[in-house]
């Protein structure tokens, strides 16, 4: 179990590419708050950044739309729960992983960074309440990094 604060910290943001950058910085606080190393900073950030551009680009598909961004982070490590009134996406839903003896040119278009975002992430959860997604994501300090460098 991670150890968390209670009251989370929030951002709320249209659901716009120029807001994306604000809400990898209010990830990277968090993060530094809780004393994540580079590699584990990263992986929570490039999960949070994958996950709300697709909020932008397809859930939203461009119209008008907000995204609130709550933030707990420890000892333990980050919990970031993303919110958004989009249409219901379930992020693991009929994902499929990529297809890793097939060349790039012949892989079905889409799906690629999902995977990057949930396999970065020591925990990942979804849900769908009073018309809300929920996507909840942790990375733990001292977490198993799903990409360790190479020797």
């Amino acid at each position: 179990m991670v150890e968390l604060a209670r009251t989370p910290v929030v951002l709320e943001v249209p659901a716009t590419v120029q807001a994306l950058g604000d809400i990898a910085a209010f990830v990277l606080r968090l993060a530094g708050r809780a004393g994540l190393d580079n590699r584990a900073s990263y992986r929570l950030r490039l999960a949070v950044d994958e996950l709300a551009t697709n909020i932008v680009m397809h859930g939203y598909r461009g119209g008008d739309g907000r995204i609130t961004v709550r933030g707990r982070s420890g000892p333990g490590g980050v919990q970031i729960a993303i919110e958004d009134s989009a249409p219901a996406f379930d992020p693991v839903a009929g994902r499929l992983p990529p297809c890793p003896g097939v060349p790039p040119q012949d892989r079905r278009i889409g799906g690629l960074g999902i995977h990057l975002a949930l396999t970065s992430v020591d925990e990942f959860a979804y849900a769908h309440r009073n018309g809300r997604n929920i996507s909840t994501l942790t990375v733990k300090a001292e977490g198993t990094d799903p990409c360790p460098p190479r020797p």
